[in-house]
């Protein structure tokens, strides 16, 4: 199934994308190696309590969107501003592709698709 839609939520662990259109959903989950999993942020410690960017994760990232027309990026962390300064740096066509980035915590698959949707006027929307 091939779709011109896509939306991908992001952060520093897991990308979770889907290529989205008016007969379905196709998902794709990726995951980052960096060895960090959790950051802290606390007063007087050694470090900036923010993880690298895993550059291996992000090309993997830009190259499951590769064939979509537009793309959303939505999620919790600063990954989305990581991947769309990757994308800018490494592949500008796809960068302009993204035609929204917004902030979104932990949704349901159902909630992101429900998003995607909606966005691209889809159909009717179920979440």
């Amino acid at each position: 199934m091939s779709h011109s839609h896509a939306i991908v939520w992001i952060d520093h662990r897991e990308a979770r994308i889907f290529h989205v259109g008016l007969t379905g959903a196709n998902e794709v989950v990726l995951h980052s190696h960096l060895p960090t999993q959790h950051i802290h942020h606390k007063a007087n410690s050694i470090g900036s309590g923010k993880t690298q960017d895993d550059k291996h994760f992000l090309g993997q990232t830009a190259e499951a969107l590769r064939d979509a027309e537009q793309i959303i990026v939505i999620g919790p962390s600063t990954e989305k501003q990581a991947l769309q300064k990757y994308l800018r740096e490494h592949d500008p066509k796809l960068a302009d592709r993204i035609v929204a980035v917004v902030p979104a915590d932990h949704p349901t698959d159902r909630q992101i698709i429900a998003y995607a949707k909606e966005h691209f006027k889809l159909g009717p929307v179920r979440a």
